[in-house]
């Protein structure tokens, strides 16, 4: 099927982009437009109806919000654009990590009503992380309280950004009619009969005239001091023009010291274009971002890889997908050229892969093409050993790129088969799941012989179960909710365990003293060796490292993983020559269980988040209601008639409080709930 991106163009005009947001900001909205105003697609959809282009699971329908990243190419007036729509639910914030880490661009949505909510700053931070230059778009300025300056300032104060404003919104009354272009001048007007399509450009209303002058004041003096000569210019001029404007501003971009922000309501067919417009003007191209570095397995030294240029094939896998049980994973590459019915080497597994086809992609649908350049994003298929956050290269030139950090599960249920018959096909479903779901975990529960699941919420859970029924055809049978403990210890101990048994007429020796002491929180466990140890044989190392991780796996109060502790091994018995890899790495596991046993352990529990908006006469009731669930309050901020209350409660004492907070506030009030952090159970 041709999904209507056959143009080659220079890969300076490339863009990868991402459209990320709190959920319900109207990121999907806002891509839908564009693919109409792109001639991408022939009519728009609406993601309340279950008809918007990049939502199309039956999952993500039926629900009016997006799951998974779903990406699209297009071009407009001669530039490549690939774009990808990212979930806004905390649950799925996987799927914007990995998307991050390939993205060259972000357009960060924010609600005029919400400003900045909890996962708009989960996102941000994502960005941050990867270093990725982004542009905002104020959205829903059509709604009752929409307020564009407070939602800048929140920017400022909350992100620790630069918000620079390049249009302001003008209203006629409380109607939100149109915006106001702060480069030429202009105020902008949509045509509603052709659906946004086509729009004009007028004079900015008498009223407007000051505040436009004051914010384009601020914008030539944020556009000036990125470039010495920009600003040589401005202050003998006091002005610049259109492109002296933009150069500014993208510089300021692509180093993200500064953020150039647009408004509009893409719901109403309003602001849609300019943003297009923003990411060619301000967003860089694959060539304008710093080449990517890597480990050279062979040599151990760190090597870079340029889209520019004859490097050789680098590229990245951030997401397998399965359709219908068959696996494909997405690439980004960043230098040479992924061919298809190609052989590459996978460097972080060191095993040869089959490039068998290779796709781009609009939203589900699929374009076969022969070969992706640098500098692009496709679908491969034929990859079997590849999983996310892989490297694949030229065979006769391995590199491995950093990986994506996967995000710990807070949450289990217990499943089982409806049928006997099933128990196989249900082992693989969530083998091929875990795959693809990096936040996805399954294991038996020793004590019960239970299968549990684990994953990043209840919203995450629910979605799985859905699709195990749906595409794999598994019936299952579900338990209650429970929460993923952890285990830690509060005081150091000792233990000496010595190890001598024959197995299978070879005799394996072991003796091992370690010394187990807390970690501070969130800090995971550490394994040391004390200076005496210095000469052990490095061979050996590994054996002790191993059982010790092992031992941490289940802790000694309920068979939680430990975290949050330092292990030091201080002596390895006195004739090393004698010792097996077998007999020490199961003297340094049970050293290790029973070290934890006498080390006061304690068990921990995850902390959420939480934001709650409230009208201001329920937040006493909403807030007695959170310390009952033993939150600890942060802070409480008024908005307009409505109080924003955040809090830290334990995961184990949230289930079902939308409904109790339904009951509180008379339905009025409204909740996000993201992971914070592990902590002692109280």
């Amino acid at each position: 099927m041709n999904i209507g991106v056959t143009v080659a163009v220079s890969i300076t005009r490339v863009r990868n982009i991402g459209i990320s947001a709190h959920i319900d900001a109207g990121k999907t909205t806002l891509t839908e437009r564009i693919l109409f105003y792109a001639k991408k697609i022939h009519r728009i959809g609406e993601v309340d109806d279950g008809s918007a282009t990049m939502d199309y699971l039956p999952q993500e329908q039926e629900r009016g919000i997006t799951i998974t990243a779903a990406a699209t190419a297009f071009i407009w007036n001669g530039f490549e654009i690939h774009l990808i729509d990212t979930p806004g639910h905390v649950d799925f914030t996987i799927e914007v990590e990995r998307c991050m880490r390939v993205l060259d661009g972000v357009v960060a949505v924010l609600c005029a009503v919400g400003g900045v909510e909890p996962q708009t700053e989960t996102v941000w931070h994502q960005a941050d992380r990867y270093k990725v230059p982004r542009i905002a778009f104020v959205n829903k300025l059509d709604r009752l309280g929409a307020d564009f300056n407070r939602t800048v300032s929140m920017m400022r104060e909350r992100l620790g950004a630069r918000p620079v404003p390049i249009q302001i919104p003008v209203f006629m009354g409380d109607a939100f009619v149109g915006v106001i272009d702060l480069l030429r001048m202009k105020a902008i007007v949509w045509d509603q009969e052709t659906q946004g399509a086509e729009f004009e450009y007028v004079d900015i209303p008498a009223d407007y005239l000051e505040e436009a002058r004051q914010a384009r004041r601020f914008m030539l003096e944020s556009a000036a001091e990125t470039d010495e000569e920009l600003l040589e210019y401005y202050l003998e001029n006091d002005d610049l023009d259109e492109k002296q404007i933009i150069k500014g501003l993208r510089a300021g971009a692509l180093s993200n010291k500064l953020v150039p922000t647009l408004c509009g309501s893409a719901l109403k067919n309003q602001g849609v274009q300019p943003v297009i417009q923003a990411v060619i003007d301000f967003l860089p191209s694959p060539a304008e971002v710093p080449p990517v570095s890597g480990v050279n397995p062979e040599t151990g030294e760190t090597e870079i890889r340029s889209p520019k240029g004859k490097d050789p094939l680098c590229a990245f896998a951030f997401k397998v997908t399965l359709d219908q049980g068959r696996k494909s994973t997405y690439v980004r590459v960043y230098s040479g050229t992924l061919e298809a019915e190609s052989e590459v080497l996978n460097a972080t597994r060191n095993t040869k892969e089959r490039v068998a086809r290779v796709f781009l992609m609009h939203a589900n649908k699929r374009e076969r093409v022969k070969s992706v350049p640098a500098g692009g994003i496709a679908l491969v298929v034929g990859l079997k050993d590849t999983i996310t956050g892989d490297t694949l290269t030229a065979p006769s030139a391995p590199i491995i790129l950093e990986s994506i950090d996967a995000y710990t599960p807070v949450i289990s249920i217990a499943i089982e088969p409806r049928t006997r018959g099933d128990q196989e096909k249900l082992l693989g479903t969530l083998e091929k799941m875990t795959t693809e779901d990096p936040t996805f975990a399954f294991k038996e529960d020793e004590e019960t012989g239970q299968m549990l699941i684990s994953g990043m919420g209840e919203l995450h859970l629910e979605v799985i179960l859905d699709r195990i029924k749906r595409e794999f055809g598994v019936e299952v049978v579900t338990g209650r909710p429970q929460v993923v403990y952890k285990e830690t210890v509060q005081s150091s101990a000792r233990s000496t365990i010595r190890f001598d048994r024959e197995i299978h007429d070879v005799r394996h020796v072991g003796e091992v003293t370690l010394m187990v002491e807390p970690a501070p929180r969130g800090s995971g466990v550490s394994l040391e060796f004390d200076p005496k140890l210095e000469v052990f044989p490095e061979a050996l190392r590994g054996h002790l490292e191993q059982g010790a991780r092992e031992a941490v796996l289940a802790g000694p109060l309920a068979g939680n993983e430990v975290a949050d502790i330092k292990v030091t091994f201080l002596t390895v018995g006195q004739d090393w020559e004698s010792m097996s890899g077998l007999g020490l790495k199961v003297a340094a596991s049970q050293a290790c269980k029973e070290a934890c046993e006498k080390a006061s352990p304690i068990l921990l529990e995850p902390y959420m988040a939480v934001e709650v908006v409230v009208p201001e006469e329920f937040m006493g009731d909403v807030i007695a209601d959170l310390n009952s669930r033993r939150g600890r309050l942060d802070q409480v901020t008024p908005r307009g008639k409505a109080s924003i209350i955040e809090a830290e409660v334990p995961l184990a004492t949230m289930f079902g409080y939308s409904t109790a907070l339904r009951s509180a506030s008379q339905g009025r009030g409204i909740f996000t709930m993201q992971y914070s952090h592990y902590d002692a159970k109280t």
